[in-house]
């Protein structure tokens, strides 16, 4: 189809894998609400922890349905595409794929959460450098629209409560793979600056109080049974509080894919890389603090 950016999708065991594709492509979606401007060709399926052949079938019959073919051959797949979305589920991988792709020199979305590790971290951005190319990883939440309707007129954030779902992951730290999320909110709403993590784990799941370098302190709440996403922070310069809760007034992926199309296209940034491994390393300080019991060093890049 001309006028259209072909995308390679790699790794077919997170549910983003179809519902991206869906938002670009399906006919039954209305045009105004679909993705304009990108089309995925192909997806390379393996099977990982997080999903069995038999839902990996299941997916692949509905992306060959909007006309999305689907391989095991890693050449194939990556054949002729403009750009990348890396979609692998078990952040484990991350590195290895990521490898295979950064030659390519291709633009890459890489999805949350960055990597399994801070350190794995590094190695993929040495990748990006040494290869000269453009990515981005980022959770659907840092984009959510009350976030930044919250966000508007902030100037100076002192504190910044934001509390999310603790879900369980297949293989690894289950802090890592989903409190990504809340941690990217985090994130976008104190920037960078982080020196410490301390951890606190109960039955409900993890408290994780962060210290800034400057003084400034927010804390994740991640809750095993608990489906919801928002928080509240104080702006110093104006002397308020402010709260926000995810409505889904705007339908979940579309901010972030609103940002995948920018920079696929417009040759937007996404997420400034930094940004994006100072949520990393917030997640694997969190991880060893909960695993140490005592609060642990976040590591600069």
């Amino acid at each position: 189809m001309k006028n259209m950016f072909h995308l390679a999708v790699v790794g077919l065991d997170t549910s983003h894998a179809v519902e991206f594709p869906k938002l670009m492509q399906d006919p039954a979606v209305p045009e105004p609400e679909r993705i304009a401007g990108l089309k995925v060709s192909r997806c390379l399926r393996f099977e990982t922890p997080f999903q069995n052949k038999a839902g990996l079938d299941k997916r692949q019959a509905y992306l060959e349905s909007i006309g999305v073919k689907v391989t095991e051959d890693f050449s194939e797949t990556v054949a002729d595409c403009d750009g990348i979305m890396i979609e692998i589920n078990d952040p484990a991988l991350h590195l290895e794929y990521f490898e295979k792709c950064a030659p390519l020199g291709k633009p890459i979305f890489l999805d949350k959460p960055f990597a399994d590790t801070f350190a794995n971290s590094l190695k993929i951005d040495e990748l990006a450098k040494k290869h000269s190319i453009r990515y981005f990883t980022a959770s659907a939440l840092r984009f959510n629209a009350e976030l930044e309707e919250a966000l508007v007129g902030t100037s100076r954030v002192t504190t910044a409560t934001v509390s999310g779902a603790m879900g369980k992951a297949a293989a690894g730290s289950s802090l890592v793979w989903y409190g990504c999320h809340s941690f990217d909110m985090l994130e976008r709403i104190m920037g960078r600056g982080a020196v410490m993590v301390s951890t606190v784990t109960d039955r409900k799941g993890h408290v994780c109080v962060v210290t800034y370098a400057d003084g400034r302190r927010g804390i994740v709440e991640l809750s095993t049974d608990v489906w919801i996403y928002g928080g509240k922070f104080v702006d110093a310069a104006t002397g308020t509080m402010k709260n926000f809760t995810y409505s889904g007034k705007i339908p979940f992926y579309r901010s972030l894919l609103d940002n995948i199309r920018g920079f696929f296209l417009e040759g937007k940034e996404g997420v400034a890389i930094p940004d994006c491994l100072e949520v990393i390393s917030l997640l694997d300080a969190a991880d060893r603090s909960a695993r140490s019991g005592k609060p642990e060093a976040v590591y600069s890049a």
